[in-house]
């Protein structure tokens, strides 16, 4: 870690989360998570670690990320992805 990196709050269940996207490959799911965890750590000045693992991610579903945005746009509008029958709000933070 750098000397001016900073630790994500979220970093570890990210990190759960990137190792399932790791090893579980493309499903719209994590199309998704992919795409939102790309927004989160953005010009983040730390995770580098988890950084390189979702570009790598890109590599590997040969994607660009405004082809993953576009069809993450799509997926949201056509369901709802991330709603529970007991919880009506997106993890957006």
């Amino acid at each position: 870690m750098a000397q001016n990196d900073q630790k994500h709050p979220q970093a570890n269940s990210d990190r759960e989360v990137v190792d399932r996207l790791l090893k579980n490959g493309i499903s719209d799911l994590n199309l998704v998570e992919l795409g939102r965890l790309l927004i989160r750590y953005r010009n983040f000045p730390g995770a580098r670690n988890i950084q390189t693992d979702l570009n790598q991610l890109l590599q590997e579903w040969n994607l660009t990320e405004e082809q993953l945005y576009e069809k993450t746009r799509k997926i949201h509008a056509e369901s709802n992805i991330y709603r529970s029958k007991q919880e009506d709000r997106d993890d957006w933070s």
